[in-house]
């Protein structure tokens, strides 16, 4: 009779445990990774999309210094419910930047805001209180916001200012320019924007999260997460 190499119960599960082991180290990252490809190509798609919707509107109504306005978000009824349609940031959005933009829906959210949802299920949302302060999420913002995270800024919502009509000294770095990560007051220094987002370290205004600066040093990177960013993106 010819002898059968094979193997026993215990050597299978044994291997099998290795593997287990393996995939169970290994998966975190390569998740990760993932996550942060899609990130960085959400940004760089909205970044290229809405400044390419300023430039458009610009050859329509002329230079952007001229017809940014400052406004506020919607109004509010007898209940603090947000009025729906009263939002001029809403009116002004629509008018001069969504027109150039490929937009699913617009919604009114509860703090007066405007939403604005993209195809790629990215969305842009204004303060509520100016048409200066913009936070783009990476992905579905319901699934952000039950992170449960206090600060969810640098990890599925990252900062942009658009205020091209300010020549003062903490926005020198918006003056004349269109949608661009969060820069005000900011020193111009790569290890200050690093310091600021990875520690919540914040300028000279205390009011900015320092998280607000992450974008800004992920568009210095390349528009790529660093290595050493301290904080697992998401969409």
């Amino acid at each position: 009779m010819k002898k059968r190499n094979a193997f026993t119960l215990a050597e299978v599960l044994i291997t099998l445990g290795i593997i287990g082991v393996v995939a169970a180290m290994t998966l975190p990252v390569l998740i990760q990774k993932n996550n942060n490809r899609v990130v960085e190509t959400r940004l760089m798609k909205f970044y290229s999309a809405i400044n390419q919707a300023v430039k458009m509107a610009e050859v329509d109504y002329g230079d952007k210094s001229y017809w940014y306005e400052d406004v506020s978000g919607a109004q509010f009824d007898k209940d603090g419910n947000a009025i729906e349609g009263s939002s001029d940031i809403e009116k002004w959005f629509k008018k001069y930047i969504g027109p150039y933009m490929k937009v699913v829906k617009y919604e009114t959210v509860s703090s007066g805001g405007l939403l604005v949802y993209f195809p790629d299920g990215s969305a842009l949302k204004s303060s509520g209180l100016n048409s200066r302060n913009w936070y783009f999420y990476s992905g579905n913002i319901e699934r952000c916001l039950k992170r449960g995270d206090d600060n969810v800024l640098g990890i599925c919502v990252f900062a942009f200012n658009f205020y091209p009509a300010s020549n003062t000294d903490k926005w020198k770095y918006h003056y004349k320019k269109a949608f661009e990560p969060w820069k005000y007051d900011w020193d111009g220094k790569i290890e200050s924007l690093k310091e600021a987002c990875y520690h919540d370290v914040r300028f000279e205004d205390a009011t900015v999260l320092g998280t607000s600066y992450c974008t800004a040093l992920i568009q210095a990177n390349g528009w790529k997460i660093p290595d050493d960013y301290p904080f697992k993106v998401a969409y």
